[in-house]
């Protein structure tokens, strides 16, 4: 069974979030072992300089790297990243359990994105699109997209 470790930089805070990433939980419980990692965000001034995020991002990035799986093929989502539709996204997952990848780590960045250090630590670096989306909602469309994955390699009518 393939383990999934997602790991966001902040907290849900609404219940209907919390609610639809639980959902996805929910249905992923009986196709793979997931575990969230919730990594508090760096305290940064309302108007912070390049500087001041930049040092926010790689105290993120310290905590960050230290809840990688040992192993683990690491996806991180960023703007940059490549797009995926959503049959290749599925071939994906399974050709890395194929290949003997069982472990997976998702990375999702706060609301500055992510540091040079994690991108160059991640195996691939992936976007859901060239639009911009909240933290929250981000979390939900990538669990949404991991559970299609699923239904897509066993052929389900989920995805159609």
């Amino acid at each position: 069974m393939l383990r999934i470790t997602l790991i966001t930089v902040g907290k849900i805070k609404e219940k209907y979030f919390k609610d639809a990433c639980a959902e996805y939980e929910k249905r992923l419980s009986s196709l793979c072992s997931l575990k969230t990692v919730e990594i508090e965000p760096s305290k940064l001034p309302e108007n912070p300089n390049p500087s001041q995020i930049e040092s926010a991002l790689e105290c993120e990035a310290r905590k960050i790297i230290s809840n990688i799986p040992c192993g683990a093929f690491v996806i991180s989502m960023c703007i940059e990243g490549g797009q995926l539709d959503s049959e290749s996204f599925s071939e994906k997952l399974d050709s890395l359990g194929i290949t003997g990848k069982s472990n997976v780590c998702f990375i999702i960045g706060g609301s500055y994105g992510l540091s040079g250090r994690v991108k160059q630590h991640s195996d691939l670096r992936m976007s859901m699109s060239a639009m911009t989306f909240p933290h929250r909602l981000a979390r939900i469309m990538l669990l949404e997209q991991i559970y299609r994955a699923f239904k897509i390699s066993q052929g389900g009518t989920y995805h159609k």
